[in-house]
């Protein structure tokens, strides 16, 4: 019985966490869907060069779907809050227009979770638009950098004894930089 208690008390401590973390099947679907779209814009060598971390490389998708799917829970998360903020202030301006723009149903009394989740959703999808659109294009720098001097571009990059991870490594860097410039507010 004890152990009963305790698998029912763990249970309901992990529900929670579950949730806030904005649906990971989502998270994990579109990642999927994201690195199939990068690869194909990438090209196969450039896209395991940037995810791969094995010897030949090969692990590159799996990889890419761990990275996109953490970073899109993220942009989940932080959509929802945003989103949250915004649907309460519209609410707060006119309460009754926002009720009659989000609102179903006979007393439309779920305007807020409607907003949010629209909003929420629009939000996450912009985000993870320009966090692929910024990868595709710190590739294609690293591609040209890498092409222009394969030793300097090995050494500035490459933090193994090997030095065989510089390409992930500068897709990475420039990556940050871009998504960084992107979310500065103008």
């Amino acid at each position: 019985m004890r152990k009963l208690a305790i698998l029912a008390a763990l249970a309901l401590t992990a529900a929670p966490a579950y949730a806030a973390g904005g649906g990971t099947h989502t998270a994990k679907s579109s990642a999927q869907q994201q690195c199939r779209a990068e690869r194909k814009a990438m090209g196969t060598q450039t896209f395991r060069d940037t995810y791969g971390t094995n010897k030949n490389k090969r692990n590159a998708f799996g990889k890419c779907v761990s990275h996109r799917t953490h970073q899109n829970t993220v942009a989940e998360q932080n959509a929802q809050k945003n989103a949250a903020k915004e649907c309460k202030a519209e609410r707060a301006a006119d309460p009754a227009a926002f009720q009659q723009k989000y609102g179903s149903g006979k007393n439309k009394k779920n305007a807020l979770g409607k907003c949010v989740s629209q909003k929420a959703k629009t939000k996450t999808k912009q985000t993870e638009q320009s966090q692929v659109q910024a990868e595709e294009s710190a590739a294609k720098q690293c591609k040209d950098e890498r092409r222009a001097d394969p030793a300097a571009f090995q050494q500035k990059y490459g933090t193994n004894k090997s030095k065989s991870n510089a390409f992930g490594k500068c897709v990475s860097q420039k990556a940050k930089a871009q998504e960084g410039s992107q979310q500065q507010p103008s």
